[in-house]
């Protein structure tokens, strides 16, 4: 990577996943600010396989080779982000640590931000639910129906005989795990049908037909039919973390509104669950336990994206800096703040190239600005590794 050498500023992301057959993949990525201001575009720096352990140390070293043989300034790392894993975060000893310890053997000035994966974040917020029990009944009916060849071929004949809108169920897998949202919608589509074609080879469909059970399915459709719409927001390249952050805290305001109507009875928002709600008494509908799990799931994106919200006058600075608050602004740019935020000239340039283009701009009037932006915007490397993580 010839063009790391001139970053004047550059964050990384760490992602340790297992493959198909448990071997830990670990995948080092990179985005800069190179000579020229430019940010540039997010690129892997390292992929290896590790085997065996992989503790903290090992992930460093590892991290550290691939900065070393890019000669890559420690003094330039603006930026970490990691999957939040044991042996990335938390103790000296695992990879933040001996990160910031590396920083300081090396007499580095500037001050590092560590941020968690938001896609990943994303995703633990979603095992809040505390719905397993809904997730693991559709995966055995499908793995039942898509595990032998016959019973699926039997199954797509059936769909077919039935004259359904649908021709198949999509396998479900955990490694991919956004892939539970298409797999509950469609299962929940075919509730009848798959309940009918079980019942041909025998099975007991009791629990698929109980009131409890479909309500509490169509809801984990939608809320996840919501995080898929969500996730989707928070991938793409070249998105800055102001983008991501702000999509966070647009859909942690839907769901205190979602709350509120839930516990008004009003799934407006849900479709399955306004389906199934128009087919079952009043009595049993549990929009009052499902406006509960919403809170609890607002409550931990609170928690765990507070580290974010800790951000959020710097990613007001990065986002627009011509809507910034100026007495909220660090002192020492406060006069060029206020220079710029009066320049036409350059909220035309602003309007057209955007947030993370628009640093390289600056001019050399404002020495105290251009450098404090610029710091900001290899930190978008938050998503850097969304397509290794997302099935999309």
């Amino acid at each position: 990577m010839e063009k790391g050498k001139d970053f004047v500023a550059f964050s990384l992301a760490v992602d340790e996943s297992c493959d198909a057959s448990d071997t830990a993949q670990l995948s080092v990525f990179i985005r800069g600010v190179d000579s020229n201001l430019c940010v540039t575009e997010e690129e892997i720096l390292g992929f290896k396989s590790m085997h065996g352990t992989t503790t903290g140390k090992e992930i460093f070293e590892e991290v550290s080779k691939c900065v070393t043989e890019i000669k890559l300034p420690w003094d330039k790392l603006v930026g970490l982000t990691t999957d939040g894993a044991p042996a990335m975060c938390g103790k000296k000893s695992e990879l933040v640590g001996m990160v910031r310890e590396k920083m300081r053997e090396e007499n580095c000035a500037g001050e590092l931000t560590v941020y968690h994966c938001i896609i990943h974040q994303e995703a633990l917020c979603a095992k809040a639910l505390k719905m397993e029990h809904v997730m693991t009944t559709v995966t055995q009916v499908v793995n039942f129906i898509r595990a032998k060849g016959l019973n699926h071929r039997q199954f797509k004949s059936f769909l077919e005989e039935c004259g359904s809108e649908y021709a198949d169920v999509p396998y479900h897998t955990e490694v991919r795990w956004l892939s539970r949202g298409k797999v509950l919608n469609r299962c929940f589509e075919l509730r009848e049908e798959i309940c009918q074609f079980l019942e041909t080879k025998g099975k007991d469909t009791a629990e698929l037909r109980e009131q409890k059970f479909l309500c509490e399915l169509a809801f984990l459709c939608d809320i996840s039919s919501h995080l898929d719409a969500l996730n989707l927001q928070l991938q793409g390249r070249g998105r800055i973390i102001t983008d991501m952050y702000a999509a966070v805290r647009a859909f942690k305001t839907k769901l205190c509104l979602w709350e509120n109507q839930m516990l008004q009875g009003n799934p407006c928002h849900f479709p399955c669950c306004q389906s199934i709600k128009a087919q079952i008494s009043t009595a049993v509908s549990p929009c009052a336990q499902f406006a509960e799990k919403l809170s609890v799931l607002a409550a931990e994106f609170s928690r765990r994206f507070a580290d974010f919200d800790a951000q959020k006058c710097k990613f007001e600075l990065l986002s627009n800096p011509f809507a910034v608050d100026v007495e909220n602004a660090p002192t020492n740019i406060q006069m060029e703040l206020i220079e710029l935020q009066c320049n036409d000239t350059l909220k035309s340039k602003y309007d057209a190239v955007g947030a993370a283009q628009f640093p390289r701009f600056i001019p050399d009037t404002m020495p105290q600005l251009a450098p404090k932006l610029l710091r900001c915007s290899p930190c978008s490397a938050a998503l850097i590794y969304a397509s290794n993580f997302s099935p999309r």
